[in-house]
């Protein structure tokens, strides 16, 4: 039998950074996620114009949005104050399920994702790239060029947005466009398709489905309740997976690295046995961002959570169940190297 040795550890919040040109409908998307039941979200507003965010949707979980004044965080000195906005909103006492930066639509998606990885702040970590493109317009605004723009090499998740705009029979055409010039640049990209932003929050953050303890429907609830049903919602599909024992990190980092078609994100919890000692470890992995910190003393199996769109269930049970199967003995040296060497990567 595996026993596991753990520490108590505060966990990491997911830094999630939302990006696309003016009008790709940035704010739509954000306003529609964060109507989530019984998720707590911090926003941090980086933009010239005024604040369009639902105010509602975040007063009594972080008060209100933190506003980061004088322009696009990528051109402004330093970090432009977002490290001292992202230390505010990772403080434990809030208990947030994730932070959302809504970027300026000048913003530089790479320079973006390069400040929030390589921040100097605790308790965070990078929760992945949403770009947002108008299916309408962008190809004459972002792009109108032979060459792909570098901004897409950035994104680990891209929606195309605005759907309605264009003709029902043209659709299919326009997103498989857009994507082979999205992969042209980063082939491993999520892509998927929506209309008003309405794409599932599970895809960027965890959704807690325990209802309020007074049992009345939360402000958020009401929220979704009233917001119109007249447009298709993109939904996430899930598979879980759970083991006793130790894994083989090998065949572990094989699926986090190259997950199975459709998924986007993994989490969860493994154990691996190293120098007679066995130690358990939180997963994260979004696109091909992955993320391993000690796990917190609570741990005791091994569970791997696939989230994504349009994907093969059994062939994603498959894949994760032989990730997580246990293995008895020593790991290999490569397998230990791998997690070090994310570890690493991970502090």
């Amino acid at each position: 039998m595996c026993a596991v040795v753990a520490r108590v550890l505060q966990p990491t919040v997911p830094v999630i950074a939302l990006t696309g040109y003016l009008g790709a409908g940035k704010t739509t998307l954000l306003n529609h996620v964060l109507r989530a039941p019984g998720a707590r979200i911090g926003v941090v507003i980086n933009d010239f114009g005024e604040l369009n965010v639902d105010a509602a949707l975040v007063s009594g979980q972080v008060d209100e949005p933190a506003s980061i004044a004088g322009g696009c965080i990528c051109c402004l000195p330093d970090d432009g104050g977002l490290d001292d906005a992202l230390a505010k909103l990772a403080d434990p006492k809030l208990a947030l399920d994730a932070i959302i930066v809504e970027a300026s639509g000048l913003a530089d998606p790479i320079a973006i994702s390069r400040i929030i990885r390589f921040s100097g702040v605790d308790r965070i970590r990078p929760g992945g790239i949403v770009d947002v493109i108008d299916a309408k317009a962008h190809f004459d605004t972002v792009d109108p060029h032979a060459t792909p723009p570098a901004r897409y090499g950035a994104a680990s998740l891209v929606v195309v947005n605005k759907l309605d705009q264009v003709p029902h029979d043209d659709r299919d055409g326009v997103l498989a466009r857009i994507a082979d010039r999205v992969r042209e640049r980063n082939p491993d990209v999520h892509l998927v398709g929506a209309i008003a932003g309405r794409v599932d929050p599970a895809l960027l953050y965890d959704v807690s489905e325990a209802a309020t303890e007074d049992g009345q429907l939360s402000l958020r609830e009401l929220l979704v309740d009233a917001e119109p049903d007249e447009h298709p919602h993109v939904h996430a599909d899930s598979v879980t997976v759970t083991t006793d024992g130790c894994v083989d990190p090998d065949a572990l980092f094989d699926v986090l690295e190259q997950p199975p078609d459709g998924v986007y994100r993994l989490k969860g919890i493994v154990a691996v046995r190293y120098r007679d000692r066995v130690r358990s470890y939180v997963v994260n992995v979004v696109g091909t961002s992955v993320h391993i910190a000690a796990a917190p003393s609570s741990a005791r199996t091994n569970s791997l959570v696939a989230i994504g769109t349009h994907i093969d269930a059994d062939d994603v049970r498959g894949r994760v169940q032989a990730a997580l199967r246990p293995r008895d003995g020593t790991p290999s040296v490569s397998g230990v190297r791998r997690l070090q060497r994310y570890r690493r990567l991970s502090v």
